[in-house]
């Protein structure tokens, strides 16, 4: 039976201000990757959405940032590799924490927004995450890009590592994600979203935003949780997946 992960980001709302539908999307998802306070949430925001994931059957994973409340962590920040290593290291031991006060069990790391994406092309900063990961456990799986030099980083550090698409996201011809800031960027309809999960999961395949198709592997598949329509989105994908004969769970099941 073809299987994938559904993966999607959580817990970043802060204080008083909420983002996302979390509870909603946990009944759709296999995974959820939670803000550890830099770039989202807050104390009592991470342990309420521990205590909902355990209450779901949903596994737990950790989505550190860079110290960017203001902007998301989605505005790159001039970081050496020690302090990607220690700001990856001190969330981590955070949120931690609050899954092993609940019970539960860590299962990977996936790191937000720039950070993200400058582990993904720079290779300090990935072993630095890598590093980081490892010495919290050897037994965590660390998310990233297909053939990113994050991935690269968590195999050399002696980690189990997971290849990372998006549903909800378009690619330019090499690959990478379309810029945030550029038109379609976003898919706006469920159903082009599961239409393009469904082929990446059945065929290693996804269409171009500018029309050439291009191979990628996909291990786990995020839909973003801060998205407008992230719960149809998840509830669709889910359905067309299931009726296809596709499992959704965690990696580790």
């Amino acid at each position: 039976m073809l299987r994938i992960d559904l993966n999607c980001d959580m817990g970043e709302g802060f204080g008083a201000y909420r983002l996302g539908r979390d509870a909603e999307l946990l009944d759709y998802v296999s995974s959820a990757n939670i803000a550890c306070g830099f770039h989202a949430g807050d104390p009592a925001t991470m342990r309420s959405t521990v205590q909902l994931c355990l209450r779901k059957g949903v596994a737990i994973g950790a989505h550190p940032g860079l110290p960017d409340l203001q902007g998301f962590g989605r505005r790159e920040i001039a970081i050496t590799p020690a302090e990607a290593y220690e700001l990856t290291l001190y969330q981590l031991g955070a949120l931690q924490a609050f899954v092993h006060a609940e019970g539960g069990r860590l299962q990977h790391v996936k790191p937000h927004g720039a950070l993200y994406h400058m582990a993904a092309k720079r290779h300090e900063i990935a072993a630095a995450i890598a590093a980081a990961t490892a010495s919290v456990s050897t037994e965590l799986t660390l998310y990233g890009p297909p053939g990113s030099e994050l991935l690269r980083a968590g195999t050399a550090a002696g980690l189990r590592t997971a290849s990372e698409a998006f549903a909800d996201r378009s690619y330019q011809r090499d690959g990478s994600l379309t810029p945030r800031d550029q038109a379609g960027a976003l898919l706006e309809s469920a159903a082009e979203a599961a239409t393009q999960v469904e082929r990446l999961v059945r065929e290693g395949k996804v269409l171009s935003i500018t029309g050439e198709e291009l191979s990628m592997r996909a291990d786990t598949i995020c839909i973003h949780g801060d998205g407008l329509h992230a719960v149809e989105f998840a509830r669709d994908i889910r359905a067309l997946l299931e009726r296809g004969g596709i499992a959704v769970m965690p990696l580790e099941t």
